[in-house]
């Protein structure tokens, strides 16, 4: 075996053992938290950011 051959394998056990270890929900509820964080983010933001202004 090539040191290329040994490297392809290990890339490819990695990649199906971490992609039978995600399900749609996984993807679903991290999709909806980054959102979630990304709205409260921006918001919090821009309430800070009048807070500065009015000092």
């Amino acid at each position: 075996m090539k040191l290329n051959d040994v490297r392809i394998s290990t890339l490819g056990g990695t990649f199906c053992s971490v992609w039978a270890s995600i399900s749609l929900g996984g993807i679903a509820e991290t999709v909806v938290l980054s959102t979630v964080g990304a709205i409260v983010s921006f918001f919090i933001s821009g309430w800070l950011g009048r807070i500065r202004k009015k000092e």
